[in-house]
């Protein structure tokens, strides 16, 4: 396998997994109720539902390959540390900001309501991405020895899987203030705490390891089958343990570790399929490719367009929203997909093309919403 394409179909996953995500939040938002009543949609739900574990597990894979080198550059709070605190910091901001009502700070604090909090602090993809990544990076500083540091991200999984199921049964707003209790359960409404979500983050951490191995092995092909198997044992496992073996006790316990790893099983077999398919094939995947080489903007972009009173003081939800017949989303679903597409496309050659403007750009942009918000 090329040097080129060992690095391509980890961003290949993600590319699609981006794509795939525009479908699940207009079909979920704007398609007519009755059609998801309809027996193919159930599967369709579970192919969504793979969207989110697959992009925290890549994320965890990513961010561990790109700290094969500068390590003790990281360690000294050198320039490399620096730019991934900074890369880590706007991922959470862009987080954040998916959440912030249309109207300034000064409106909340003059008519505060629960709910409008809860919004605000809900964590999101995003904000467990930045929390994972961050976890990882610290650890990371920590261990010197490689060992150890995957050691230590394997204990940190099966500890989260433990207090998992515990953290969901507590009102965690007793003893922490709603900022960080957000971070630990969906009492609040978060779509995705860090509990137990991290644990696809980690997963994809611990993947990195074995992944570097083969490459500096020249031996792909075997990691690919090991995924694929694996992939599948903890697939078909899961699926049978939950459906024909598992009391419905257990069953119920929310979020159950078995979720987790039929899951990870399915995104595996994901994974090793991209693998093979650019082995073997030669068509052309390069949009998919630009999509994932700027996932953090088309992943806020897509939402911004979705979901924000843009378009005449209303959303596409608004306008849109349970209204849609099949082939009405699937055209919405194309429509942006085609948007994000073109938006990579466009920023990625800016970047290439003028790296400090960029930079610029983006750091005017976070601070004027932020002073929008704030003094508005």
């Amino acid at each position: 396998m090329s040097q080129k394409k060992r690095a391509l179909f980890i961003d290949l996953l993600r590319g699609l997994v981006l794509l795939i995500m525009i479908e699940v939040h207009v079909f979920n938002s704007m398609l007519i109720p009755a059609i998801k009543e309809s027996g193919w949609f159930s599967y369709l739900n579970f192919i969504n539902g793979l969207v989110a574990p697959s992009f925290l597990f890549v994320s965890g894979l990513v961010f561990v390959l790109s700290l094969q080198k500068g390590v003790d550059e990281l360690r000294k709070f050198g320039k490399i540390f620096w730019k991934k605190i900074g890369r880590i910091f706007l991922i959470l901001i862009a987080g954040y900001s998916l959440h912030l009502p249309d109207f300034p700070l000064k409106k909340i604090l003059n008519n505060p309501t629960q709910q409008v909090f809860n919004d605000l602090f809900m964590v999101d993809v995003l904000q467990c991405i930045a929390v994972g990544l961050l976890f990882l990076l610290i650890a990371r500083m920590i261990f010197k020895n490689e060992k150890h540091f995957y050691l230590f991200i394997f204990i940190s999984l099966v500890i989260v899987l433990s207090v998992s199921p515990i953290a969901w049964k507590t009102n965690l707003n007793n003893y922490l203030p709603l900022p960080l209790s957000s971070y630990l359960n969906r009492m609040n409404g978060s779509l995705f705490p860090a509990l137990p979500w991290l644990n696809f983050i980690f997963a994809g951490a611990l993947t990195s390891k074995f992944y570097i191995a083969a490459r500096e092995n020249n031996d792909e092909k075997s990691f690919n089958k090991q995924l694929l198997i694996f992939g599948a044992i903890s697939f078909i496992g899961s699926v049978v343990i939950l459906n024909y073996l598992l009391p419905p006790s257990l069953k119920e316990i929310i979020p159950n570790p078995l979720f987790f790893m039929e899951r990870l099983g399915a995104v595996l077999i994901l994974l090793a399929a991209c693998w093979y398919y650019l082995e073997k094939s030669k068509k052309y995947v390069g949009f998919i490719l630009d999509v994932s080489r700027e996932s953090l903007l088309v992943y806020w972009l897509h939402l911004q367009l979705i979901y924000r009173n843009i378009f005449g003081g209303e959303s596409l939800v608004s306008m849109f929203g349970n209204k849609l017949t099949l082939i009405e989303a699937i055209l919405v679903t194309i429509i942006l997909a085609v948007l994000m597409i073109y938006a990579a496309k466009g920023w990625g050659w800016v970047k290439s093309k003028y790296t400090l403007v960029a930079r610029r750009v983006v750091i005017i942009i976070i601070a004027v919403a932020i002073m929008a918000f704030v003094l508005l």
